[in-house]
């Protein structure tokens, strides 16, 4: 693979070029992986085309069946219409079982698929936990070297484990439908928290009340929580929306924006990409010590540890020890 023409094609804007740098980082073999930090070391090198551009990276979460295909395609079809470029990352469970994904988000989205100014890529989750691809925030950076104005990373939709995504965007959204459940559940630590914005989709008809009766408890709710100095004052907040009436968009819109422009002056949007960058050097840095104990002079003494275990012999708190101590 020539990695300089590659990486000249998505500076560009290629679209395919982009589809085949994001296949290449995703990629597992030891060969493609040396290749794809070549590609993202020439895309940021200073002084080229695609160093230093930035986008506003919006990761999207909520439960299965709360409409998240329909809010971006509706919402992406807004932006683009006002002359933005977007991507769409989203990130599709894989089978506990055979390993694979359907990856039909693109015909979810038919109408944003069609679209020339937006990019769609469905990447299997791989088992990865915390609802994100392993390599979702090199795509992401592809997508911003290739100049879109906003990268949409939609995650598995799991429930409320998914603060991962929370590492990789900029703003974190959460959709929840209309009288879902135990409203209470705003104050609870983990998904809830994480959140910039809650919006309450399905507003429209005759779950109306019920999505502005949502929407008022969770904002009760919010007002309970500690500020995080991350945000001015308002934030976070709930809004009701209706993707499928294309209703509430612009005024969530609005409220990024805002929320984005207040950080970029106060120095916590770099300061938070900083910390990101960081996270991801010590999870690259654990994900490569497994590796090297699977593979490495140490896979032995993993599996002989790891059959003592099996048969009840040591447990597993013991022998994680005895192998630490090991490599000490």
């Amino acid at each position: 693979m020539d990695v300089a023409a590659l990486a000249m094609g998505v500076a560009a804007g290629d679209r395919r070029a982009l589809a085949r740098a994001i296949t290449l980082v995703e990629s597992g073999r030891a060969d493609h992986r040396g290749q794809a930090l070549d590609l993202l070391a020439r895309l940021r090198a200073p002084g080229q085309p695609a160093a230093g551009r930035q986008a506003l990276r919006l990761g999207l979460s909520g439960t299965p069946g709360v409409g998240k295909s329909t809010f971006i395609e509706s919402f992406g079809l807004m932006l683009t219409a006002g002359g933005l470029r977007v991507a769409v990352l989203a990130v599709d469970p894989s089978s506990a079982r055979s390993g694979g994904s359907i990856l039909g988000d693109k015909t979810r989205m038919d109408r944003l698929s069609r679209d020339p100014r937006a990019f769609i890529r469905p990447s299997p989750s791989q088992a990865q936990m915390g609802g994100v691809a392993r390599r979702s925030r090199e795509a992401v950076a592809l997508c911003e070297a290739a100049g879109f104005d906003v990268v949409l990373i939609e995650t598995v939709g799991v429930g409320q484990s998914e603060t991962v995504v929370a590492e990789i965007c900029d703003l974190f959204l959460l959709l929840l439908a209309p009288a879902g459940g135990d409203e209470l559940q705003g104050v609870k630590r983990g998904i809830m928290e994480m959140a910039d914005l809650i919006l309450v989709n399905k507003a429209d008809g005759d779950l109306r009340p019920a999505a502005l009766r949502t929407v008022a408890d969770y904002a009760g709710a919010l007002r309970l929580l500690r500020r995080r100095p991350q945000d001015p004052e308002g934030f976070p907040k709930a809004m009701p929306v209706s993707a499928l009436a294309v209703e509430g968009l612009e005024g969530a819109w609005a409220e990024m924006r805002a929320l984005a422009a207040w950080r970029r002056e106060t120095g916590h949007w770099q300061a938070r990409r900083a910390a990101q960058a960081r996270h991801w050097f010590e999870e690259e840095v654990r994900q490569g010590l497994l590796s090297v104990l699977a593979q490495g002079p140490a896979r032995g003494r993993l599996a002989d540890l790891g059959a003592a275990v099996e048969a009840g012999r040591m447990t597993p708190e013991a022998a994680a020890a005895e192998m630490l101590r090991g490599l000490a």
